[in-house]
């Protein structure tokens, strides 16, 4: 009679034959072991070892691998609050081993080590595939390191939908059925945390390059190029914003910029001279247009990574910090594009170097060097900051190393962390960083602002807003932001936003094409509802403002005064995401999670809780299919045409019109018509109010570019729309900053067809409040 071993294959136990090579092998009872810690448990199958810690009755860290391993990785910078062991209970019969927290119940099969996640009330959440083996190591050698290649595989519920990972250029929203390649590219952010409508989130826990592969439907599988185990946290929402919320308690929460960064970013491929930047703005504030922000782009150095300005740059206007005071005299604030980049001529490079403080096989500093990142600040940022630039643009961050190299470009290297075949995703999270906490040492008076081109977990705390890259100038490219945009939103980083129109080569387009003019004026719509409002590019023309389009500059004009109008609503909703985690560019997912409508809708999102946005994609179009969802009521922001929620219609949307809705309940404060953020800040504000529901809304402000908000100089007036007896209550004011008006002019609005509609200020109020702080409620009929 033929004998029968059992042997462990990739931390697995199988049944074999003798003879029977071990791959033919079928799963027999392994004996898996599970002992309580004070943490968790310790789960012991064959040579693999599973931590299972609790770190909170929403939040499981699972560790796992051959040997003992602790981690995926050695060190994991992007998180910043680790797991602190929480209370929870244990059972244990002959099958199953189960943690509980009040939310949670974790299922350890004990013949195969398969997990279960389920909630309170024993819903599945998520679970590995128990028949054959969830968890695969292989063992490498990677840059001279032993490693293994990982992989988990979760079994995945056939309706529920997967979004998050990041940005891609797919056009995909819900990732059911895609795989998704997690490395930094130009236009590609790699951000290995996902959520799911079952009501979970998933946090991957490396930087190493990855790999989501849902292709079989039912497979779920997470993969990672060079770690030492399998490393993941399990997060309990249900809602969406409750994993986000949790996942920013892990990685870092995200600060509130100044109110000006809220308004319109001017920006092109490129301005020459500092008094090209003083022409521009100066073109605005003639033209009595809304502009906040300016920036200048690349090439104004002598040498990349050295401070000075090139000659050509100089000559206009050689005083450069007299130029930017000039600028902040008109209210105006300037970005200035800086690269990690560097030219090996330029003195900083020379001096890196020679101090180790480069990545080796590279022109770029090595951000994951504390001594490199200061000396980045020392001789290069922090030069820029004194001269009065108010913010950075740190492009290139995946980083893009030489000819324009950016797809994983880190993966062969070796950094100070370690192996970069670990860590070639974390870059743009420790460049941004170091830019960050030094600003946040040298002063506490001016806000931090950094735009970059690339993204990891954790970013959210460094004060960056990621645009799409450099995408081309078509109407595909245009369809594919939309879910790009949205799927980056539910990655747990708040502030996205993209070149209007797209950034240029190698599909140069010209200012006077009447084609490009109407993408160009869709692309401007959908900014003017993007967390941060920017326009950058290089045209045929070398021109980019606002005036340069022709017949849709009127338009354009339109929508820039309807963002800054729309400042009050915008920042209170800046506001909630640093306060409260919020995220203001919501996917239908985020508030309507449980309907199968909305699962496959990457082309509509809600802009804060009042406004449903639809972006016309599609050149020459008219109207374009909107799904409106379950609420009490709609009501179309152009005409006031109150519609019935949970219906498909086709919406009006001639070339001057962006499909909007505005929720029944929601009340919507909107400013006067400004040229900057700044300006009249006690002048009256407008509150539309959409009856039909109940609602609320709690209006924010400060002083408006200083941290003292987070010593408590700030103030919250809370709204409530009391729909069955038609009742505004304005609160009693919360808190005070220096300079804030005591006194405020509400013009209440009651929407209806024709009265309290489109961006104009509304003529004719139902009702005019003078608040003086104190508590105050009227009745409308």
């Amino acid at each position: 009679m033929q004998s029968v071993r059992c042997v462990v294959r990739f931390g697995f136990l199988l049944l074999c034959a003798a003879a029977v090579p071990a791959a033919l092998c079928v799963p027999c009872e392994a004996q898996v072991t599970v002992e309580r810690q004070p943490w968790g448990v310790l789960v012991h199958n064959g040579t693999e070892t599973m931590r299972i810690s609790v770190c909170g009755p929403d939040l499981i860290h699972v560790v796992a691998g051959p040997g003992d391993p602790q981690a995926a990785s050695p060190a994991t910078p992007w998180i910043v609050n680790p797991c602190q062991p929480d209370s929870f209970g244990f059972d244990q019969d002959a099958k199953t081993a189960t943690l509980s927290t009040a939310k949670l119940r974790v299922h350890i099969d004990l013949k195969t080590a398969a997990l279960r996640f389920d909630d309170a009330a024993g819903r599945e959440l998520l679970q590995e595939f128990a028949n054959r083996e969830p968890r695969h190591y292989v063992a490498a050698e990677v840059n001279g390191e032993k490693v293994y290649h990982v992989s988990e595989r979760f079994q995945a519920d056939p309706l529920e939908g997967i979004y998050g990972l990041g940005q891609h250029q797919s056009g995909v929203f819900n990732y059911r059925g895609a795989v998704v390649e997690l490395a930094q590219a130009n236009t590609n952010v790699a951000i290995p945390f996902l959520v799911s409508t079952n009501g979970y989130g998933l946090v991957w826990n490396t930087a190493s390059r990855s790999l989501f592969d849902n292709r079989f439907f039912l497979e779920m599988k997470l993969t990672a190029e060079a770690a030492d185990a399998i490393d993941y946290y399990f997060i309990y929402g249900p809602e969406m914003d409750a994993v986000i919320h949790r996942y920013r308690d892990l990685t870092g929460h995200a600060p509130l910029y100044g109110r000006w960064a809220y308004g319109f970013v001017q920006s092109k491929d490129r301005y020459k001279s500092a008094k090209q930047l003083l022409d521009v703005a100066q073109e605005y504030r003639d033209q009595h247009v809304p502009l906040d922000f300016i920036v200048q782009d690349w090439f104004w150095w002598k040498y990349q990574g050295d401070p000075d300005y090139n000659d050509d740059y100089l000559k206009p206007w050689p005083d450069v910090p007299d130029a930017l005071r000039k600028l902040h005299a008109e209210h105006m604030h300037a970005m200035i594009s800086v690269w990690a980049m560097m030219d090996p001529r330029s003195q900083n490079w020379q001096e890196m170097k020679a101090k180790g403080l480069t990545i080796p096989g590279t022109n770029i500093y090595d951000a994951t060097n504390p001594a490199a990142r200061d000396y980045y600040w020392d001789h290069l940022i922090g030069k820029k900051f004194a001269e009065g630039w108010d913010g950075f643009w740190l492009d290139s961050s995946e980083p893009e190393i030489w000819d324009g190299f950016s797809d994983a470009s880190l993966d062969e290297k070796h950094l100070y962390i370690g192996n970069g075949a670990r860590y070639t995703n974390i870059f743009p999270l420790m460049h941004s960083g170091g830019v960050y906490d030094h600003w946040r040492k040298t002063t506490d008076q001016k806000r931090v602002f950094i735009l970059t081109r690339s993204g990891f977990l954790g970013q959210q705390r460094n004060a960056t807003t990621v645009w799409s890259g450099d995408v081309i100038g078509t109407w595909m490219s245009f369809r594919r932001q939309i879910p790009a945009g949205l799927n980056f939103e539910v990655s747990g980083l708040p502030y996205w936003t993209t070149d209007i129109a797209g950034y240029g080569w190698p599909y140069e387009r010209d200012t006077r094409d009447p084609t490009y003019q109407e993408l160009y004026t869709r692309w401007f719509e959908f900014g003017v509802f993007c967390p941060i409002f920017r326009t950058h590019g290089h045209r045929v023309n070398d021109t980019n403002e606002i005036f340069s389009y022709g017949p849709q500059t009127p338009t354009l004009i339109a929508y820039d005064k309807l963002r800054s109008r729309m400042l009050p609503y915008i920042y209170s909703l800046a506001w909630r995401v640093t306060s409260d985690d919020s995220t203001m560019m919501r996917p239908l997912v985020m508030d309507w999670r449980e309907n199968q409508e909305v699962r496959d809708i990457g082309d509509e999102y809600m802009f804060g809780p009042a406004f449903l946005v639809s972006p016309v994609t599609e050149q020459g179009a008219t109207s374009r299919p909107v799904y409106l969802p379950p609420a009490a009521a709609w009501y179309d922001f152009w005409t006031g045409a109150r519609l019935t929620g949970d219906q498909h219609i086709a919406a009006p949307a001639p070339l001057d019109r962006i499909p909007l809705y505005v929720k029944a309940g929601s009340i919507l404060p909107l400013g006067p018509e400004v040229e900057y953020a700044a300006q009249s800040p006690d002048a009256p504000i407008e509150l539309r109010i959409y009856r039909g529901a109940d609602g609320s809304f709690n209006l924010y402000n400060d002083e408006g570019d200083t941290y003292d908000y987070e010593k408590g100089e700030r103030a919250v007036i809370p709204m409530h729309w009391d729909d069955a007896s038609s009742t505004l209550t304005l609160g009693a004011r919360e808190g005070s900053y220096p300079g804030m008006p005591q006194q405020r002019t509400f013009r209440v609005i009651l929407v209806a067809p024709d009265h309290g509609v489109g961006p104009q200020v509304t003529a004719t109020a139902d009702r005019e409040i003078a608040y003086d702080g104190r508590s105050v409620s009227v009745t409308l009929k």
